[in-house]
């Protein structure tokens, strides 16, 4: 008996050596899987849910670089959502300690962007137009969704800085974003933020006449769009109805003004009737 129980000890520690093995693997590959939801669940807009599953791939070594820049940019949108002083702090902590090195291509995109939004949310709006510029072509291999993400992120930084400046200065401002977005219209005819920004920056530049024109060829040229134009088209008619038509009637001036606009508004209605399915 005491041989027949010697000879099971290799087989023991045999065991126990596969199984020491198992773990060791088992805790990169959950901390991967973590990182994974952490990205899938921000591309979603959980972002509760991604700050979560980043603070989990945080924990483990091999994941942590990544999953700070996971949760930076979740951490920002949250900021967003709650104004919360401790979700900005938070953010910034986690994007400004990532180690751009140990990053792959497409996580250098994702870091740049929370950087531009970090800067943006601090109204440091050239400086974030800025950092976000070079990202708009590489944001492409994130999605159709994050690329346009990233278009709006910089035409807004643009907006929010021209806003600063003398009205004087404000016209080549608007002329960049009017010449980025004419550009992404001619790649990606239905894109959505620059559908808007060809007609916004048009009207904030002075261009009232060019403004309503552009607002109507994005109008129609949103039916090209991921969700058929439906999101760009309620902001296009906001700021037709709220700027556009009361910039319009304002050149015309006189003591009818309000039937000018009237008048504005039911040629855009009628329009809208005539293009929209």
């Amino acid at each position: 008996m005491a041989e027949a129980c010697c000879a099971t000890i290799p087989r023991v520690r045999t065991l126990a050596a596969l199984l020491t093995v198992v773990f060791m693997l088992a805790a990169p590959l959950s901390a991967q899987d973590a990182l994974s939801d952490a990205r899938r669940l921000y591309n979603e807009g959980k972002y509760e849910g991604a700050e979560r599953a980043a603070r989990t791939a945080l924990a483990t070594a091999r994941t942590a670089n990544s999953a700070r820049v996971v949760l930076g940019r979740a951490l920002l949108e949250l900021f967003r959502e709650t104004a919360s002083q401790e979700h900005f702090a938070q953010a910034r902590e986690a994007l400004r300690t990532v180690n751009a090195d140990q990053l792959d291509a497409t996580e250098r995109v994702e870091l740049m962007l929370g950087l531009g939004q970090g800067l943006f949310l601090e109204d440091r709006f050239a400086a974030a137009a800025d950092v976000i510029e070079p990202m708009i072509v590489p944001s492409t291999t994130l999605g159709p969704m994050a690329h346009e993400r990233a278009l709006d992120w910089w035409a807004s930084a643009l907006d929010r800085h021209a806003q600063t400046r003398p009205v004087a200065e404000r016209a080549p401002i608007y002329a960049r974003i009017i010449g980025r977005m004419e550009s992404e219209l001619l790649r990606e005819t239905g894109s959505a933020p620059a559908n808007y920004w060809v007609a916004a920056a048009a009207r904030s530049s002075g261009d009232v006449e060019g403004a309503w024109n552009a607002a109507m060829a994005s109008w129609v040229r949103s039916i090209l769009g991921r969700d058929r134009g439906v999101a760009v088209r309620g902001d296009l008619d906001r700021l037709v109805i709220q700027g556009i038509i009361p910039d319009r009637a304002a050149r015309i001036g006189g003591q009818e003004s309000n039937m000018v606009v009237a008048g504005l508004v039911g040629e855009w209605e009628a329009f809208k009737a005539s293009w929209t399915r």
